[in-house]
C-alpha cells in the first residue's frame, strides 16, 4: 500500500479541529446528549480507516468520533446528529454513543461497555460462513478488558477460527479514575499468547506504522484464520483541573466526556507538547509549515459549514 504521507496529516488535522467545533457546541449547550470526544485518539482511527478493505465491517464503541471522521464524516453530519436533527449521520436517531455508518462499514456501535465484542464475534463468523475474505474489527477500550465479554469474545473467536482484529485503545484512565489505583495491570500481550493469538503494540502515534502494523496483521488474520489483538496506547486529552470550596488547589480531572473546559480551536490544534498528541507529531515534521497553513484555512471552513 502506497501511503499518502500529507492526505494522512489532513485527515488528523480535520478530525482534531472538527472536534475542537464540536466542543465549542458543548460548551453552548447545544447538545441534550452526551458526547465522548476522542482528541488524542485520531492516529489509530486515520490508520484503521487507511488499512481497510472493501467489504470490511467495523464495529464501535461509546467513543467514536475519531472513527465517524476517519471513515468520512463532515462536521455538519455529526453536529445535526449529536442535535437529534433529521440531518444528521444517523437522521437523528442514534446520537452519539450509538452512532453507526453501515454506507462506510461501521455496522454498529454501542453505548454498553464490552457489548461489542461479542457481537463482533457473531458478524466475523457470519462473514467466514459467507466465504466474504474480509476482516471485522471491533474497537475497545482498556476498562472492557475488566468485562468477562472480552475474554469470552477471544475464546469465541479463536475456537471459530475467525478473522477479527480487536483494537484496545489503552489510555489508562476509567472515568476519573487512573487504572492503576484501582486494579492490577492486565497484560494484554501475555493474554493473547494464551490464547495463541497474533498481538501488537502501538504507540508514538505514527499513523504510516500504524498501517504497516494493521495491514501486516489483516494478512495475517486471513491466512491464518485467527483473530488477533492491537493494544493501543494513548492519551485522552482535554483534561482540567477543578476547584472545589474543599479543594481550592483544585483536583485533576482526565478527560472522559462532555466539555473539555480548556480545549479551544486555535490557529495550529495542538493540545500537548509531546508526542501523546497526533498533532504535535505532525507539527515536528519537515511539511510542518504546509500543514499549519492548511490547519488554519480548514478550521475557517469547518467553522463556515456550522455557521
Amino acid at each position: 500500500m502506497r501511503v499518502n504521507h500529507e492526505s494522512l496529516a489532513h485527515d488528523i488535522l480535520r478530525s482534531r479541529i472538527g472536534q475542537l467545533l464540536i466542543n465549542e457546541a458543548i460548551r453552548e449547550k447545544k447538545f441534550k446528549i452526551p458526547v465522548h470526544l476522542a482528541m488524542g485518539h485520531e492516529a489509530i482511527a486515520v490508520a484503521a480507516a487507511n488499512a481497510r478493505e472493501p467489504g470490511d465491517q467495523f464495529l464501535l464503541s461509546h467513543r467514536n468520533i475519531h472513527y465517524q471522521f476517519a471513515f468520512g464524516a463532515q462536521v455538519r453530519q455529526l453536529y445535526d446528529e449529536y442535535a437529534l436533527l433529521p440531518s444528521g449521520l444517523g437522521e437523528g436517531k442514534l446520537g452519539s454513543m450509538n452512532l453507526s455508518n453501515p454506507k462506510e462499514g461501521i455496522i454498529y456501535t454501542s453505548s454498553v461497555l464490552g457489548n461489542n465484542l461479542p457481537v463482533a464475534a457473531g458478524v466475523a463468523l457470519g462473514l467466514q460462513v459467507k466465504g466474504a475474505g474480509t476482516v471485522t474489527t471491533v474497537v475497545t477500550g482498556d476498562g472492557a478488558m475488566e468485562e468477562g465479554s472480552f475474554y469470552e469474545t477471544l475464546l469465541m473467536l479463536r475456537s471459530q477460527n475467525s478473522s477479527c482484529i480487536i483494537l484496545v485503545e489503552n489510555n489508562e484512565w476509567s472515568l476519573a479514575t487512573q487504572i492503576a489505583e484501582r486494579r492490577c495491570p492486565i497484560d494484554v500481550g501475555s493474554i493473547a499468547k494464551g490464547f495463541d493469538i497474533p498481538y501488537a503494540e502501538l504507540s508514538g502515534n505514527n499513523v504510516p506504522q500504524y498501517i504497516d502494523v494493521l495491514t501486516g496483521l489483516r494478512k495475517e488474520v486471513l491466512a491464518k484464520k485467527c483473530p488477533a489483538v492491537v493494544e493501543i496506547k494513548l492519551k485522552s486529552l482535554g483534561d482540567w483541573i477543578m476547584k472545589t470550596p474543599d479543594r481550592p488547589e483544585g483536583k485533576y480531572i482526565n478527560y472522559h466526556a462532555g466539555l473539555a473546559p480548556n480545549a479551544a480551536l486555535n490557529e495550529w490544534p495542538e493540545m500537548r507538547e509531546d508526542n501523546w498528541d497526533p498533532v504535535h507529531v505532525l507539527g515536528q515534521g519537515a511539511n510542518a509549515g504546509a500543514l499549519k497553513d492548511w490547519a488554519k484555512a480548514q478550521a475557517a471552513k469547518m467553522r463556515g459549514e456550522l455557521a
